[in-house]
């Protein structure tokens, strides 16, 4: 999965809670904290944004085979 560096800001507590989270999954405290962010997301019903570069060429793939097939037919 691709990483995207970015900046937090946490208090204190809320830091303290996630290292010690880490710590004993085993993990660092920024997989740790991208981990229960993408869990939270889940759980109050966001979803993943859609890939819209992919998206785009998916479309116009389809929109050519569609020209393509309407040529054909004539």
């Amino acid at each position: 999965m691709a990483t995207r560096k970015v900046t937090l800001s946490l208090d204190e507590a809320a830091w303290s809670f996630a290292e010690q989270a880490a710590a004993r999954a085993g993990m660092s405290p920024s997989a740790w904290i991208s981990k229960a962010a993408r869990r939270e997301a889940v759980r109050t019903g966001c979803s993943p944004v859609p890939d819209v570069t992919a998206q785009a060429a998916a479309d116009a793939a389809e929109l050519a085979a569609a020209e393509e097939a309407m040529r054909a037919a004539g």
